[in-house]
């Protein structure tokens, strides 16, 4: 390991120890209150649940598509979903590198280029980050500006799509897209191997699907433990969107574990509270491991379906 490696990994190291250490005492400041509240589930335990995994089916699809674009090889209809599956659940290895692999070892079996399918997935964290990111900031900002609520879904669209059109521009895309191919390939990308500019506006929108299902989850679970407010919703949508993607970046973490709820209780507290946002923070982390679990069973079941249709009559 040399010394640039070993420096990033113990800040990387340091950033966590010191957000879990403010985790853990804000939990342990409010255990008493956490005890009495009322964590029963419900019908709405379900309906979070499924809407995440809905929301990484949907990522799956739409990297499936990605693919098959680059390739010039279209996929099945559920054949990026069921790897996007099995890449998901190899997410706890931490630095994503169970991710990565299993879609190129997937390639190669397809006799698709191990560069192609790296690109793809590079695409494919720069839309989830960009559209996670970006926007969701925005959101959050104009939400704090008008005190009490936001007075309309107008300015929410444009906070959300401007900035994100803007970075979307195929110029800066393509700075953004080559930044995370020479950190992670170690190698330029040949011009050929970009998204049009159609394209690239028509993905990038399109990434903002799973993060508003699982938004519409976390609204769910906020609901019915915190009664959390109409005007709120929206902005707590943003704020898992964005801890979301700080626990994509949190890659020396497995699967962000809690990276991404002390995020999501930074940014949730203005309209929950503390203890409500530590509470929804909890339980859309047990809900997305339950989510993970039918994740597995959705890819047991996928893979099934196709050695059989591969198997020889």
């Amino acid at each position: 390991m040399t010394r640039k490696q070993l420096v990033r990994g113990s800040i990387g190291v340091a950033v966590v120890g010191i957000v879990a250490y403010f985790f853990w005492q804000a939990l342990s400041d409010n255990w008493a209150s956490l005890q009495q509240a009322d964590l029963s589930l419900g019908w709405w335990a379900l309906w979070a649940t499924l809407l995440f995994v809905l929301a990484v089916g949907i990522s799956g699809w739409l990297w499936g598509r990605i693919v098959g674009r680059l390739d010039q090889q279209p996929l099945g209809r559920t054949e990026g979903v069921r790897v996007h599956f099995g890449s998901w659940l190899l997410k706890y290895v931490p630095g994503q590198a169970g991710f990565v692999v299993n879609k190129v070892l997937w390639g190669k079996k397809r006799g698709t280029s191990r560069i192609l399918v790296l690109i793809s997935v590079v695409y494919e964290n720069a839309f989830l980050l960009l559209g996670s990111t970006v926007p969701m900031l925005a959101i959050l900002v104009v939400a704090r500006a008008t005190g009490d609520g936001v007075p309309s879904a107008v300015w929410l669209t444009i906070a959300a799509v401007v900035p994100l059109a803007v970075l979307t521009h195929p110029a800066i895309f393509r700075r953004v897209v080559g930044l995370l191919a020479r950190r992670t390939l170690k190698r330029e990308i040949p011009a050929a191997y970009f998204l049009s500019t159609r394209h690239t506006w028509r993905y990038q929108l399109a990434f903002l699907a799973p993060r508003a299902v699982n938004g519409v989850g976390v609204v769910f679970i906020a609901v019915a433990l915190a009664d959390a407010s109409a005007e709120s919703w929206i902005p707590l949508a943003a704020a898992y969107a964005i801890a979301g993607a700080i626990g994509i970046v949190a890659v020396f973490v497995p699967s962000g574990l809690g990276v991404r709820e002390s995020a999501f209780v930074l940014f949730a507290t203005p309209y929950l509270g503390l203890e409500h946002a530590i509470i929804v923070s909890l339980a859309a982390r047990v809900l997305a491991t339950v989510a993970d679990i039918l994740i597995a069973a959705v890819y047991g079941v996928l893979t099934a379906i196709k050695k059989r249709k591969e198997r020889p009559l």
